[in-house]
């Protein structure tokens, strides 16, 4: 998403990392869900404390719609159907190979994110 608006950065990958398991393995807000917002907010997000927010939360509060209405919750443990801050449901997500859930929540989430970002443009 940040290379298609012409962003390149090492930081990119780094600032995303504790969103896997629902934010940092706590099993809350899916964090396919958390970088589709990021990308959002690239978009239209503020430049400064002062700018207004609602372009970007009425794209942010559709991307999550759009997402619940999919899979039914933006909740990780709800969508993988374990805790990962337990062991086990760390053996869980291994032994059912629920990170291929996760793969297909992370494309579903990055289409929606570009669909939404793409109808505003055209």
């Amino acid at each position: 998403m940040a290379e298609s608006k012409g962003i390149q950065s090492d930081l990119i990958p780094r600032i995303a990392t504790g969103f896997c398991g629902g934010m940092a393995r706590t099993s809350n807000i899916c964090g396919a869900v958390s970088g589709a917002v990021m990308a959002i907010n690239i978009c239209y997000g503020r430049s400064d404390a002062g700018g207004s927010m609602e372009k970007n939360y009425a794209k942010v509060r559709e991307m999550i719609g759009r997402f619940e209405e999919m899979f039914g919750t933006v909740n990780c443990r709800e969508l993988i159907g374990c805790d990962l801050a337990t062991p086990e449901g760390q053996q869980f997500f291994k032994a059912n190979n629920t990170i291929a859930r996760c793969k297909h929540f992370s494309q579903e989430a990055t289409r929606m994110a570009m669909r939404i970002i793409t109808e505003s443009e055209g």
